[in-house]
């Protein structure tokens, strides 16, 4: 029979009768009777040490108050759940001397308060690189006798007053207690981790050292978690916060050394207001899962960027993945730049990514596939809104001058919200989805990994553009694309209906043209006959002359973004003022008495 030989807990005092329920048990306790005794009641823990039990499989459900985490000398063997990387008051972590599989979260790295990192001992995999922040608090880091391959974080290596332990990896150090890196491949293998992990099942000898554990326990024990689980039950449970709540909520326990790195808040806070949880790596076997090792019903359709599955992920919230086979070899350092900029791609409009998974070839662990981990976005295309029959009457000119107003706002930020710009994304009206707010979003942009894959030129010049063009004038070629493209789905939502062909284009901009000058009659012959009597006759002009400037021929006579967004917002508060809402359209700077910004003058 085993004992629990240490079980410190700091925690608030009416919280005393769980720790004498846990503190009595005396057999080798099994996953669900842990997962009791921390139960996600105890949000205000800061101190937990178990080090030197028989724990396990699972890491313990724990709030996001940790000073102080030591699970050493136990029987954990699965992943580290994300939520790990919101412990943003952790001191000391200590994981050691376990069997904990499945990526090292490198982000522990740079967590504001570590001080002390302790995973040795395990089968941690990934790759480390040389450009990876650390937090200025971290004095010893001991990542020895797991399968890491890569580089030392520099970071690591500047102080000489960090301690740092690294032998029996597979790391680039030139050190000779380094394995080949063919010894880390093959002992991920034969635990699972790559290229997928299988699922094991308990043993029989297991379950039945448990049985009898519990049976040794004596009836006076089981009756005494029995009512405790009776009386915790017939209270209200406090649900335990999924990742994204700890994310979201996370601001509340911020220490102040966190608060004084204004980069960093402000980035946790845009994060925060967009509802989404932080950029991370996921592992192979969280997407088959996700995906029900891609059943043909999670299929969801294939392009040119790669096959999209939709999943569902343990917190209960969907995804859409994409799926990227890769048309020659990468490393994953090659590859790194790519994923920094797609972890930049969030904005309110734009379809974003959650993460990222590797999958390798066994034969040189270069990267096979990549898969793409973006936010599912429920309500459909805006097409489908505007002529999908009945639900067009759901969808009147102010819901559709709002999602014309988004997909600018989109195109903006692809093209300025990031270093380097985002251009030539081949915009279509099937490209922009509507969330449960319908709130439109753009979902397919010009990734570089997906336009390196297909043999394109990369962030500069669409393929028209001269080579003798300076860079400026090559972005600005570029974007001058997304706004004749950004023409075409403003064209499809004045008329209501889809557009087969660019002759069909050129002589609908004629007629729009011609009919900006003429009286309302003229208009009415164009325009989806279902806004007529919904919307201001000057906001539906304004539309009609921003549409007409876009599509014209010669790029440089098309407006900016920023002139576009002008407008649409002039026409939101022209249809606003028009429908007596006293409630101006999100964020315009121009006030209705105005006149346009963009001086339209049709040729």
């Amino acid at each position: 029979m085993l004992f629990l030989k240490k079980f410190h807990l700091s925690l608030p005092s009416n919280h005393w009768f769980l720790t004498i329920i846990c503190s009595l048990v005396r057999c080798h306790i099994g996953s669900a009777h842990f997962q009791f005794c921390l139960s996600s009641r105890l949000t205000n823990l800061q101190v937990l040490d178990l080090e030197d039990n028989a724990f396990g499989p699972k890491f313990p459900l724990l709030g996001n108050k940790l000073i102080s985490l030591v699970l050493s000398k136990n029987k954990f063997r699965d992943g580290l759940p994300a939520e790990v990387t919101s412990y943003y008051q952790l001191q000391r972590l200590d994981l050691s001397n376990n069997k904990f599989v499945g990526p090292f979260p490198q982000s522990l790295f740079s967590l504001p308060s570590v001080t002390y990192l302790n995973v040795a001992d395990n089968k941690f995999t990934g790759m480390l690189f040389e450009n990876q922040s650390c937090s200025a608090d971290l004095e010893f880091v001991d990542l020895s006798s797991n399968l890491m391959t890569g580089k030392l974080p520099n970071c690591l290596l500047r102080d000489s007053n960090k301690k740092v332990l690294y032998a029996a990896n597979c790391l680039a150090t030139g050190d000779e207690n380094q394995h080949p890196i063919t010894f880390c491949r093959n002992e991920a293998l034969a635990v699972g981790i790559l290229p997928q992990r299988k699922k094991r099942k308990a043993s029989t000898e297991t379950i039945a050292f448990c049985v009898a554990g519990g049976i040794a326990g004596g009836i006076a024990i089981v009756g005494l978690i029995y009512l405790a689980v009776r009386k915790v039950k017939s209270r209200k449970t406090i649900e335990r916060p999924n990742t994204r709540t700890i994310a979201e909520s996370a601001s509340a326990g911020y220490p102040s050394k966190l608060l004084s790195d204004a980069r960093y808040v402000s980035q946790t806070t845009k994060l925060g207001a967009l509802g989404l949880p932080p950029y991370r790596t996921f592992s192979l076997e969280e997407i088959e899962e996700a995906t029900n090792n891609f059943d043909t019903s999670a299929f969801m359709g294939e392009g040119s960027q790669g096959q999209m599955y939709r999943g569902q992920l343990k917190d209960g919230s969907f995804v859409a993945i994409r799926c990227l086979k890769l048309k020659k070899s990468h490393s994953t350092q090659n590859l790194m730049n790519h994923i920094e900029l797609i972890s930049k791609l969030r904005h309110r409009h734009l379809v974003s990514a959650l993460g990222h998974c590797f999958e390798f070839y066994l034969d040189d662990s270069s990267v096979s596939r990549i898969f793409l981990v973006f936010e599912y976005v429920p309500n459909g295309t805006l097409r489908s809104w505007i002529s999908g029959g009945h639900v067009r009457q759901n969808f009147p000119w102010t819901h559709r001058i709002a999602a014309a107003i988004g997909v600018a706002k989109g195109i903006q930020f692809l093209h300025t919200g990031i270093v380097p710009g985002v251009y030539s994304n081949n915009l279509k009206i099937t490209d922009v989805l509507l969330d449960q707010n319908l709130v439109a979003k753009i979902s397919s942009y010009n990734l570089p990994l997906l336009a390196e894959n297909k043999g394109m030129v990369v962030h500069g010049t669409s393929s028209g553009a001269s080579k003798d063009l300076s860079t400026s004038a090559r972005i600005n070629q570029d974007s001058k694309v997304d706004v004749y493209d950004f023409g075409l789905i403003l064209l499809e939502i004045i008329v209501g209906r889809s557009l087969t062909s660019m002759n069909e284009v050129a002589v609908l901009k004629d007629q729009l043209q011609a009919s900006i000058t003429s009286d309302d009659p003229a208009r009415s012959s164009i325009v989806d006959p279902g806004l007529l009597r919904s919307s201001s006759d000057q906001s539906l002009k304004t539309m009609m002359e921003i549409c007409v400037r876009c599509l014209l021929r010669n790029p440089a006579d098309r407006p900016s973004v920023e002139d576009i967004l002008w407008n649409l917002q002039f026409a939101a508060q022209v249809q606003d003022s028009w429908r007596g809402d006293s409630q101006s359209s999100e964020g315009s700077p121009v006030s209705p008495t105005k006149r346009p910004r963009l001086n339209i003058t049709i040729h």
